[in-house]
C-alpha cells in the first residue's frame, strides 16, 4: 500500500499520462482538494472542465455532478472515482415523481436545482444553482413556479421572489442536521463572530444568518468581511480553502454533524485506481443529455451579477 505522498505523485503522473483534469467539490477531503487542478461548486467545475482541453475529467464529487460534466462534455470521458458516491437530496426525487407533479400543475414551469439527476433535469424547464436560484426563478415567464427538490432552498427563494411558488419536499440531510440552538450556542461563545450559512439549511437556521450564500459565495464573503471570526453553516470540507485563503481569520463549524458521508467517500487510492484502470466512467444517454442540457443552457442565459 502506497503512502499518501506516493499516491499524490502517482495521481499527478497519471493525470498527465491520461490527458486528464482532476476537479474536486468544496466538500471533498482535504488531501483530494490539495492535488486537484480545480476546486469549487459543482456546476462551475463542470463548466471549467468543459472548457479545458483535457480529454478526461476526473470528478471528485457525487454522481449528479459527474452527470453534469458528462452533459456539458459529451465527447470527453468522465470518471467518478467512487460510483457509490450519491447525493441523498438528488435521490429524493425520481423522474416518475416529477412526471406526477407536472401532471398536477399543467403549464407550470419546473425549476430544478442542479442537485438532481440528469433524467430529472431533462424533464425540467430550467436549472438553477444555490447562487442564482432567485434570479432564475424571477426570470421564468410565469406567475407560478414549481421548484425541485430542496424545500429549504425553495423556501429561501420564496422570501425574495414575487412568483407564486410550490416545491418538492426534499432536503440535504447534512445541512438539515444543523440546529438553531447549535448556532445560538456558537454565537454566544463568539460574540464578535458573524454567521454565514448555505440556503440548504433549515429556515430557522437561515433566520440567524448574517449572510446566506453558496459555497463559492462563502469564499468571497470571508475575504471581504472585516470579521476575524466566522461561524460557517455548511459542510466542513469548506474549511480547507477558507483557512488557506484567510490565514488571519478563525472559522468555526457550529456542529460536528456538518459532514457529508458521500462527499468523504472518495480517497486518493480511489482516484489513483480509477485512473490506472480508466474505470468508473459516467455516461448520460444522448436523448436525456440533450434535454438536460437545454435546462442548463436556459439557466446560463439568465443575467449574472453575483
Amino acid at each position: 500500500m502506497k503512502n499518501r505522498e506516493e499516491l499524490k505523485k502517482e495521481i499527478r503522473a497519471l493525470l498527465k499520462e491520461r490527458d486528464a483534469i482532476m476537479i474536486a467539490h468544496n466538500y471533498q477531503r482535504d488531501e483530494i482538494q490539495e492535488i486537484a487542478d480545480l476546486t469549487g461548486d459543482s456546476l462551475a467545475l463542470s463548466q471549467a472542465a468543459a472548457e479545458s482541453p483535457s480529454k478526461v475529467i476526473v470528478f471528485c464529487g457525487v454522481h449528479f455532478m459527474a452527470e453534469s460534466a458528462a452533459i456539458l462534455s459529451p465527447h470527453k470521458t468522465v470518471i467518478l472515482p467512487r460510483l457509490d458516491a450519491g447525493c441523498p437530496m438528488a435521490e429524493m426525487i425520481t423522474p416518475e415523481d416529477l412526471i406526477k407533479e407536472k401532471a398536477k400543475r399543467p403549464g407550470v414551469p419546473v425549476v430544478a436545482y442542479v442537485n438532481t439527476s440528469a433524467a430529472v433535469k431533462a424533464l425540467s424547464d430550467i436549472c438553477c444553482t444555490s447562487a442564482n436560484a432567485v434570479k432564475v426563478v424571477d426570470s421564468v415567464e410565469s406567475e407560478k413556479v414549481y421548484m425541485i427538490p430542496d424545500k429549504n432552498l425553495s423556501h429561501y427563494v420564496s422570501l425574495s421572489s414575487k412568483k407564486k411558488m410550490e416545491w418538492w419536499h426534499g432536503f440535504c440531510p447534512t445541512h438539515e442536521r444543523l440546529k438553531p440552538e447549535e448556532v445560538i450556542k456558537a454565537k454566544e461563545k463568539n460574540p464578535d463572530a458573524v454567521f454565514v450559512c448555505h440556503p440548504e439549511c433549515n429556515p430557522e437556521v437561515v433566520k440567524l444568518a448574517d449572510h446566506v450564500c453558496s459555497t463559492s459565495g462563502m469564499y468571497k464573503y470571508a475575504k471581504a468581511s472585516s470579521a476575524k471570526t466566522i461561524i460557517v453553516g455548511t459542510e466542513m470540507g469548506i474549511l480547507y480553502k477558507l483557512k488557506k485563503e484567510n490565514p488571519d481569520k478563525n472559522f468555526i463549524i457550529p456542529s460536528n454533524s456538518l459532514i457529508c458521508p458521500n462527499m468523504k467517500l472518495t480517497t486518493l487510492e480511489d482516484v489513483a485506481e480509477s485512473l490506472r484502470e480508466m474505470k468508473n466512467i459516467v455516461r448520460v444517454s444522448e436523448d436525456i443529455r440533450e434535454k438536460a442540457k437545454l435546462s442548463l443552457d436556459r439557466m446560463l442565459k439568465v443575467p449574472r451579477d453575483f
